[in-house]
């Protein structure tokens, strides 16, 4: 049931269109008798005519219909006709060099198709077909074929464009890339807003919210340590966490079983494995944790180990509060 207290935050939310309410309630307007999702571009209504509701399910019960402005019904961070046929276009043909008259073949506009990318990938268009061709071609290299044939077969006819855009998405020459590791990246849409997954073939290594301050550090950070290329993608353990954090985010899964690999220090590997421990449903505060290892003292950096935690949601620390039993920080952002 929604309390009264949480009917002014949503209203608040609601006028501010903040995007980390989306999927934590509907609107209901009296006014209309429609309901729409946080962050409707339609003009803001009364505190009165509102109607705050958890789900699309109980809106619809209530008499209201979808708004067709924010369509409530379809995900928040639902993928545009234009994103998926562009994306379907480039998996048809891996290796083609983008240019003008293709996007016209199309009927797209070239800067709408960089917009739309931009906002949903965070890379451009041309960005994104770029770096799926290198992948083609860092797979290439490491099967054993020429650099110069990885080269051509990518639409590169220039050695040293082909090597400064190679280093430029890669992170390492192709003459040296032979044995690099590969991650794959990957977007997936949850409940709480969409969230980026890293992973090999065997393990996750990252797993955060897009929106996250500083995710960029951490998946420079990410690729030094492993010293590997990350491209666009799917793995296993992406299909994996994916599946389960949809029937976690249903009610449905308190533990997850994808293979995930922890890349911090001893200490930080302590604390997440201690985070681990905390039973779904159940909280604990910083100073509690650092008793539990022994090391009464050392809350604040049981604090940034928390917060160096690049596996969110798997490693629960959206479970640890201030000792006063109030919300500390969390990367995600507080109403996550």
């Amino acid at each position: 049931m929604i309390t009264a207290e949480s009917n002014k935050e949503y209203y608040r939310a609601l006028i501010n269109k903040e995007k980390e309410y989306e999927g934590v309630f509907y609107v209901g307007v009296k006014t209309t008798g429609v309901f729409c999702r946080p962050t409707c571009p339609a003009r803001k209504p009364k505190f009165e005519n509102c109607e705050f509701f958890e789900t699309a399910q109980q809106a619809l019960l209530a008499s209201f219909r979808p708004c067709k402005r924010c369509r409530p019904l379809s995900h928040p961070n639902h993928v545009s006709e234009l994103v998926q046929k562009l994306v379907e276009a480039v998996e048809e043909n891996p290796e083609k060099r983008w240019k003008d008259k293709d996007f016209q073949e199309l009927s797209i506009d070239a800067s709408t198709a960089r917009r739309q990318f931009k906002k949903r990938f965070g890379m451009t268009f041309v960005e994104y077909a770029r770096a799926r061709r290198m992948g083609l071609a860092m797979k290439q290299i490491r099967a054993g074929l020429p650099v110069i044939d990885a080269q051509l077969s990518t639409g590169y006819e220039s050695s040293s464009g082909f090597r400064d855009a190679f280093s430029r998405i890669m992170g390492a020459a192709p003459t040296l890339a032979g044995n690099s590791k590969i991650l794959k990246t990957s977007w997936i849409d949850t409940r709480l807003g969409p969230m980026i997954t890293i992973a090999d073939e065997e393990v996750l290594y990252l797993l955060e919210f897009v929106d996250r301050r500083g995710l960029e550090r951490e998946v420079e950070r990410l690729r030094r340590k492993t010293k590997a290329a990350i491209i666009p993608g799917q793995t296993e353990p992406i299909l994996s966490i994916e599946e389960e954090l949809n029937e976690y985010f249903a009610g449905n899964l308190k533990d997850f079983k994808t293979p995930a690999a922890f890349l911090g220090t001893p200490f930080q590997k302590q604390v997440w494995e201690e985070l681990k421990n905390i039973p779904y449903g159940q909280t604990r505060s910083y100073s509690s944790i650092a008793a539990e290892l022994g090391k009464p003292s050392a809350f604040r950096a049981v604090a940034q180990a928390n917060g160096a935690n690049q596996l969110a949601i798997i490693i629960p620390c959206h479970r640890v509060i201030n000792t006063n039993g109030e919300l500390g920080g969390y990367g995600g952002g507080l109403t996550r």
